[in-house]
């Protein structure tokens, strides 16, 4: 995980249980993973709201663009030399030369 040991890792929660005291922890979390799931939130309305930004070829239909893979797992486009997905590492299927 980033290169770090389980020493490191040791030292750093001291660290923060130091800064923030053990009763803000769980705060802390789950502030954290509020964030994190509003963060992906806003990603994924931007991601909807691409094609009606008006793109040019937005009014295809997809099935006319085959060239155009999605992920099984998330639906996140991805380019044709792409083995796994960059937004939830799913393996993908290449696609056929």
């Amino acid at each position: 995980m980033f290169g770090l040991g389980s020493q490191e890792l040791l030292v750093i929660l001291v660290i923060v249980m130091v800064l923030f005291g053990a009763n803000r922890l769980p705060q802390l979390a789950r502030s954290l993973g509020s964030s994190l799931k509003e963060f992906k939130k806003g990603l994924d309305s931007a991601h909807a709201e691409e094609p009606a930004a008006g793109r040019p070829g937005a009014d295809r239909p997809a099935s006319s663009t085959p060239d155009k893979r999605t992920c099984s797992h998330c639906k996140t486009v991805l380019a044709p030399d792409w083995t796994h997905c960059p937004r939830c590492g799913t393996a993908v299927a290449q696609a056929p030369v």
